[in-house]
């Protein structure tokens, strides 16, 4: 999502770490490209204008401009503004000290409200047992989406009875439901409508007085850019807001109501939500946030993420092999599946620092259908090849690339980086460094 802006900034730094010695003209140049760069990344002018003029109240002081390293000031400069714009670190949700915590989510029609309510309920099930509630019933296929995604997800659905119209009726019903079974997380998904209306707010307010929700979550798209500032505030004149969750964090738009909503509403950003799989859902945190827009990565993001993906089982395995100094094609499986797991590729490579300087990165095409056709060519090969890929010659490679709906182009790249993986392996164990061979990396891009 914040691409194009990673860019400007870049551009922007790249220029002053080329002057030995910055001045007062230098950084009020700085200053301008990225005001630039924040307004064509869609955050909010009033928020721009306050941001840039305290980034350069600060980038002209005196530690500043006689520093040594006066590119670096400054970028840790642009870094913690914008850091302490989105926020005063991570917000986490709240839970009632009394059973159960009742959340509600608002928002319009389009905003991702359904599919986050699981995805929050799936977020906090480790710990808790959460009961998703159905209450929009206006949206005909509402109540079959939510209870399809819950199943989904493994966590428990409530909805309306057939001709149920009566949504505080339907809320004291689930709060009965939840108490008989122990239900101590109620998530109530409400109605949206494509503008914002008196209707819509009245239910939204007799709703909230019924229940005195623990959280009340306004559930914004990230893609609709400013307007996203401006739904913020209107729900919030009506009904009062705890948190925010941005859904639609890994879309290609501009993305400056990620970083302008919280300063322009005071209302703080909770969540995000950074892909369509129920388990695409991540505490907001500032500063990690500013980090991934300057383009210096999200290595504890990354961590978190290799952590879900990775089965204890699996790593041993591959450590054997790796013991061994040899990896087979089954290691090589197991590796894809793992690296599926974490994601799509490009979103894996903005969290890890300097990624898009990495030659042969830089301009990669990241399809996420390569990591399938390696598992489907894998898989379609007998436990003999996949141990012993050597004698996989012309005959079995035709046979290969027919059973997995490849080509034998395809099939031959596959045993190719597979035979590249085991060099680096090797030149790893033997101590001479970790120098990609060409060709790399392992998976076809």
């Amino acid at each position: 999502m914040f691409d194009s802006l990673r860019e400007r900034l870049e551009s922007v730094f790249k220029g002053l770490r080329g002057k030995g010695k910055l001045t007062e003209e230098d950084i009020s140049a700085a200053m301008r490209d990225v005001r630039r760069a924040l307004l064509e990344g869609d955050v909010n002018f009033r928020v721009v204008k306050d941001l840039v003029e305290r980034m350069r109240e600060r980038a002209v002081g005196r530690q500043v401009l006689e520093s040594i390293t006066p590119a670096q000031q400054v970028i840790a400069i642009v870094y913690e503004e914008m850091a302490a714009l989105m926020g005063s670190g991570r917000r986490s949700l709240s839970f009632s000290p009394k059973p159960p915590t009742r959340y509600i989510l608002v928002g319009l029609q389009g905003s991702g409200k359904t599919t986050t309510c699981v995805k929050i309920a799936k977020k906090v099930s480790d710990r808790h047992k959460p009961l998703v509630v159905a209450c929009d019933l206006r949206r005909p296929a509402a109540v079959e989406q939510l209870r399809i995604l819950a199943d989904q997800a493994g966590v428990g659905f409530f909805g309306p009875s057939e001709g149920e119209g009566d949504v505080i009726r339907l809320a004291g019903k689930a709060m009965e439901y939840a108490a008989q079974r122990l239900y101590d997380v109620l998530l109530f998904d409400t109605a949206g409508r494509l503008d914002i209306d008196e209707q819509l707010m009245g239910e939204l307010a007799s709703l909230g007085e019924a229940l005195s929700p623990t959280e009340t979550l306004l559930v914004v798209d990230a893609m609709t850019g400013q307007e996203a500032v401006n739904v913020a505030i209107a729900f919030n004149e009506r009904v009062p807001l705890s948190g925010i969750v941005l859904t639609k964090l890994d879309g290609d738009s501009r993305g400056g109501a990620a970083l302008s909503i919280g300063a322009a509403t005071g209302i703080p950003v909770k969540l995000a939500g950074v892909g369509e799989r129920v388990q695409d859902l991540e505490q907001f945190d500032p500063q990690r946030m500013a980090q991934r827009v300057l383009g210096m990565g999200d290595v504890q993001g990354l961590v978190e993420r290799i952590q879900e993906a990775v089965d204890d089982r699996e790593i041993e395995k591959i450590a054997a092999s790796v013991k061994k100094k040899k990896m087979t094609l089954e290691d090589m499986l197991l590796q894809v599946r793992q690296v599926r797991k974490m994601g799509p590729l490009d979103k894996v490579l903005e969290m890890i620092p300097g990624a898009g300087k990495i030659k042969g990165l830089e301009n990669a095409q990241l399809d996420p259908r390569r990591l399938a056709h390696v598992e489907a060519v894998i898989l379609s090969m007998t436990r003999e090849e996949r141990q012993n890929p050597h004698i996989i010659k012309g005959s079995r490679r035709r046979r290969i690339a027919q059973g997995s709906g490849c080509s034998v182009q395809t099939v031959n790249q596959v045993l190719k980086q597979y035979e590249q993986m085991n060099l680096m392996m090797k030149r790893f164990a033997q101590g001479k460094g970790t120098r990609f061979p060409k060709g790399f990396p392992p998976i076809p891009m």
